[in-house]
């Protein structure tokens, strides 16, 4: 498994990748190999502000289906449109091709309080 260190992480496996005032956000390469083949995602929260930890989508595998939550208070600006044909691509490049959304930052602030690489994978390997 693979924790990039330049990203921020949160408890339920969100990544996030500050890009000035926006950031994309994903998951995990944990999370996408426990959920296993992920066939479907479903976001329907563009336009809205959405608060910290809050659930901006669900993400379907074969047997599951998961909330996805938002590691920060931000607006959705958009979502990745090639996972509507492609879903398969959260697990084959969970942290490339895979991410789900891009979005505002309402207080960057807010990343301060995530965990580091290094956090989040010894949260994994417990």
């Amino acid at each position: 498994m693979t924790f990039p260190a330049d990203l921020k992480y949160t408890k339920d496996h969100e990544w996030i990748r500050v890009e000035g005032d926006e950031a994309v956000i994903g998951i995990t390469d944990f999370a996408q190999r426990e959920l296993g083949d992920i066939v479907f995602v479903d976001i329907n929260t563009i336009g809205d502000e959405v608060a910290q930890n809050d659930v901006f989508g669900t993400i379907e595998a074969v047997k599951t289906v998961s909330d996805l939550f938002m590691p920060v208070t931000a607006t959705v600006l958009t979502i990745n449109e090639q996972i509507d044909s492609s879903p398969e691509l959260v697990n084959q490049d969970p942290y490339g091709a895979g991410w789900l959304v891009r979005v505002k930052l309402t207080d960057p602030a807010d990343v301060d309080g995530l965990l580091s690489a290094a956090d989040y994978e010894a949260q994994v390997a417990v």
